[in-house]
């Protein structure tokens, strides 16, 4: 892969890990996350987007980011750089079945080659042994436990549902999946809070740092509680559109902020590889 260029980066304060070289030369710098809240982890989110906002084409079987992103090895490499950070990957339970049934939420898995490098780094520089935790939300308990997600050995699977979404799942099998575990969480107004999720996951998994994955819906809820610190973004170089007939998500779904309330962001750096862009910010509140 030609390595992406950056075009400017913030200084940056908290834990300093060091890449591996190859890591650093494909980013063409170093990774710097601070450290975690004492009562929830530090929580980033990674999207890619068309020029115009869209995240998803919402066509069946062409609904992933890779029809955005042109399957942008830039975005690829990032996206499992990001997920080699990250102690958890979180993603909802419409991300889980918008996606191909195979895939699973680790490094190597959207950026095969660099595999090594990615377990290199997380052993070495990150001293964590093994891959992330992959975190499904979901208030039903509502999923296809076929999936590799649930079914692939080293691949450990947290499911954070309510009561009823843990008795739905107890039903379809999930007890007899030996890498999956389901935490049952209270959830008055139907959804789960997403404070009560963060703290969860640092007292109970010990998550530091959540890489949040989407999609719009559940992202915008922890969003509009103030509870995502960074955002990565890959810019694509194509423009979407919109009908009123197909409605397409952009970042954030289901909220709608005000001009007094909508969240300002400090950016941290812009980098760049042919013509998409790989921008990151941090939240104003985190600053």
């Amino acid at each position: 892969m030609e390595p992406i260029r950056t075009l400017f980066e913030s200084k940056t304060v908290g834990a300093s890990p060091v890449l591996t070289p190859e890591l650093h030369y494909l980013y063409d710098g170093d990774l710097h996350f601070p450290e975690a809240f004492e009562n929830r982890p530090y929580v980033i989110g990674n999207f890619v987007a068309t020029l115009d906002g869209v995240v998803s084409y919402q066509i069946p079987g062409k609904s992933g980011g890779g029809e955005i992103s042109g399957h942008d090895e830039g975005d690829r490499f990032v996206m499992g750089l990001l997920r080699a950070s990250a102690d958890a990957v979180m993603i909802a339970s419409g991300t889980l079945h918008a996606t191909a049934p195979e895939h699973v939420w680790i490094p190597g898995s959207v950026f095969p080659i660099g595999t090594e490098s990615y377990a290199s780094y997380r052993r070495r520089d990150l001293s964590k042994f093994e891959l992330p935790l992959t975190v499904i939300v979901t208030s039903s308990g509502a999923l296809d436990l076929d999936r590799a997600v649930f079914r692939t050995p080293g691949v450990r699977a947290l499911i954070i549902t309510t009561e009823r979404g843990k008795e739905r799942l107890e039903r379809s099998g999930v007890d007899r999946l030996d890498t999956t575990e389901v935490d049952a969480m209270s959830a008055p107004s139907g959804r789960i809070e997403p404070l009560s999720i963060l703290k969860s996951l640092r007292a109970k998994y010990g998550v530091h740092l959540l890489l949040h994955e989407g999609g719009p819906t559940l992202f915008g809820q922890f969003v509009a509680h103030g509870l995502v610190d960074e955002f990565f973004l890959t810019v694509a170089p194509q423009i979407g559109g919109r009908a009123a007939e197909r409605p397409r998500p952009g970042l954030i779904q289901g909220i709608a902020f005000l001009p007094e309330t909508a969240p300002w962001l400090g950016i941290v750096s812009v980098k760049q590889r042919g013509d998409h862009l790989y921008l990151r910010y941090r939240s104003a509140t985190a600053q």
